[in-house]
């Protein structure tokens, strides 16, 4: 029997191909948990009057690195839930603020699928993580060690 949300074998992810996640808006607390749970203790994060005073953008910002987190959540329930195995590497690039009332979604490329050893592959993609007005917010491009059709792990 096929399980629901199962994500794909290395060998289903071919070069070109191209998917979308649903979103998430970001709110207030989502921001504040990250900050308080990794001790990014910023002004910026914590401090109303600073953002209104010294603050170069509009609104409560989040972290990058929440962006990333929340991008990763997204994709990977879509595509390596139950199928991946490791994440090797990635470059991360962000473009623009995502603020509080924001809603991001993931446009996610293949950008290299290949068999690696054991029925393992290695699957890279190109990561645009995309606000509700199509501004690009984040770039990443993981690499991504992912199980094979067979099964095998190790």
């Amino acid at each position: 029997m096929k399980q629901l949300g199962h994500g794909f074998y290395w060998q289903d992810l071919k070069v070109g191909d191209k998917y979308k996640t649903f979103g998430k808006t970001i709110t207030e607390t989502d921001i504040i948990s990250f900050v308080n749970l990794v001790g990014m203790h910023e002004p910026l994060f914590t401090d109303a009057e600073y953002r209104k005073t010294q603050s170069a953008m509009t609104g409560f910002a989040a972290p990058g690195s929440l962006i990333f987190c929340v991008a990763e959540g997204l994709a990977l329930a879509g595509t390596a839930h139950g199928t991946g195995l490791a994440f090797l590497h990635m470059e991360l690039d962000i473009k623009g603020p995502v603020v509080v009332g924001d809603t991001v979604h993931v446009e996610i490329e293949i950008v290299e699928s290949r068999a690696s050893s054991k029925g393992r592959g290695l699957v890279r993609t190109r990561n645009e993580v995309k606000n509700q007005r199509g501004e690009t917010v984040v770039v990443y491009n993981p690499l991504r060690l992912m199980r094979g059709r067979d099964g095998t792990a190790r």
